[in-house]
């Protein structure tokens, strides 16, 4: 994998850390790449 920096909001990056504490993602980046794949398979990959 490659190692990309991103700059969040406070409210996103908390929000994020509930998904965690409530036990849905291991760590933020889990939650982050979830996010980007289904940001790309509903934007790019179903428009074809």
């Amino acid at each position: 994998m490659r190692l990309v920096t991103v700059k969040l909001p406070k409210a996103l990056v908390e929000g994020i850390d509930e998904l965690i504490k409530a036990g849905f993602y291991q760590s933020r980046s889990a939650a982050i790449r979830t996010a980007v794949r289904e940001l790309l398979r509903k934007e790019l990959w179903n428009n074809s």
